[in-house]
């Protein structure tokens, strides 16, 4: 609570002195966060003696409340030329964030299963007015309406759970363990919706790749980076409490997440939009998170941390180097978007690290997420060896493809005509997100 309490004053004064540079106060208060956060981490103070019963961060939750403030401080530098562009209303944007960064912390902390869905709904709104307000075309309405839809209307059944549990069990913190229930598959069902929508798997999906395209770049890194793993946060902390798995339905919702898994990863290909083609890849990435926390082991679970922290700043990283792309060529077409590696070099090494890094090269963490997770999912049962084989090849094939119809080839003569591109912010940017993913994994190894 200092560490927001310090980042709300940075930023107020900042902005009440120069709104111009609202976006530099934003930025630093993120880094005193990050640093107080870990200061915590590592002291011999235990958080939820320190915090109350109201707001607890554990191991689990403590990395996803980290990579919500790296992520969102880094999609705000990522949007300067934006800010400085849009004139007024860069006030606007960046408060939003600002919000939107704080629901996410908060979301992260309660130890409460009813203000974690509060918190959960609440999320939408500064994504939307975010997406509504700064998108790029004039179907962003269409994409926020998709997004509020698929939303809301599956997040109700669990809503209702929650309440059920409430009244009859007493409580509803993180931790508790309520086994009232006869019906396993249909209490599986409302408790997994609203995070398979969020999540999300192949089925409930359609959403995200229209919210991806239409939302600009500081919407994409953290509707990519932080909100996607909501679901994966929901789903553990759900099922933990509810011990609803080995059922039926449970079965079923796995083959649909691992095989819509492949079919995403397959779509990968016929995609012509470059922020199209990492949405989907998104989806294909999550499927194994599903995977692992419904495999109801710890092995699994840990996997599961390991691979939303991957694909938060991997993820968030591609769609950041996509609106890169677009500012030199003006077009996010596979079939434009040519000689990369001619015309800015730098963009080019930091397209070539992030798409290693999405084919889980090593010694990246993405690596050590798969690996775990393919273990968990193999100890669910041996038949999924050959979902999870082939989400694995797809993944490096599309991950190549992209890098290759991007970096290679013949620049378009309108790109070749005298540009001029600022590579400082998008090295800056990117080697802040590789640094965790390379320096994490090699830890890992040299543990291992």
């Amino acid at each position: 609570m200092f560490s927001l309490l310090v980042t709300g004053m940075i930023v107020a004064l900042v902005g009440l002195f120069s709104p111009a540079v609202f976006w530099w106060g934003f930025v630093w208060g993120c880094v005193v966060m990050l640093l107080l956060s870990f200061e915590l981490w590592f002291s011999s103070i235990g958080l939820a003696g320190c915090w109350g019963q109201g707001l607890v961060v554990d191991n689990f939750s403590f990395g996803l409340v980290s990579l919500t403030i790296l992520v969102s401080s880094l999609s705000v530098l990522a949007s300067v030329r934006d800010i400085q562009k849009s004139g007024n209303s860069s006030v606007g944007f960046v408060a939003w964030v600002l919000v939107l960064t704080l629901v996410l912390i908060f979301c992260f902390s309660f130890s409460s299963l009813l203000n974690f869905y509060v918190m959960f709904e609440f999320s939408l709104i500064p994504i939307l007015l975010i997406i509504l307000g700064w998108g790029y075309q004039p179907e962003r309405l269409q994409a926020g309406k998709y997004m509020m839809l698929y939303t809301v209307s599956a997040s109700l059944p669990l809503l209702v759970l929650i309440l059920l549990v409430l009244f009859e069990g007493g409580s509803v913190f993180w931790g508790w363990s309520y086994g009232g229930f006869s019906w396993g598959w249909l209490v599986t069902l409302c408790g997994s919706l609203a995070f398979l929508v969020k999540l999300p798997i192949y089925g409930f999906h359609l959403w995200l790749p229209k919210a991806h395209v239409e939302a600009p770049v500081a919407g994409s890194m953290i509707l990519a980076g932080v909100l996607l793993k909501l679901g994966g946060y929901g789903l553990i902390r759900v099922f933990c409490g509810l011990g609803v798995f080995g059922s039926l339905t449970t079965t079923l919702v796995f083959c649909l997440g691992l095989g819509g898994g492949v079919v995403a990863s397959m779509v990968c290909f016929a995609q012509n939009d470059v922020k199209a083609l990492v949405a989907y890849s998104s989806v294909g990435h999550m499927s194994l998170v599903l995977g692992g926390v419904f495999s109801n082991t710890d092995w699994g679970w840990l996997g599961c941390l390991l691979m939303m922290v991957a694909h938060g700043l991997c993820s968030s990283g591609m769609f950041f180097l996509a609106s890169e792309t677009y500012s030199c060529y003006k077009t996010r077409s596979l079939y434009l978007v040519k000689g990369g590696l001619v015309l800015v070099p730098g963009v080019a090494l930091c397209w070539f690290l992030m798409c290693a890094i999405n084919m889980a090269a090593p010694p990246s963490l993405n690596l050590w997420g798969e690996l775990m997770l393919g273990i968990s999912v193999l100890s669910y049962s041996t038949v999924f060896a050959v979902f999870t084989g082939a989400m694995t090849f797809l993944s490096g094939l599309y991950s190549w493809y992209v890098y290759s119809a991007t970096q290679h080839g013949q620049c378009p003569i309108w790109v070749r005509s005298g540009i001029v591109v600022e590579e400082f912010i998008g090295l800056l940017v990117s080697f802040v997100l590789v640094l965790p993913l390379g320096g994490v994994g090699v830890s890992l190894m040299a543990f291992v």
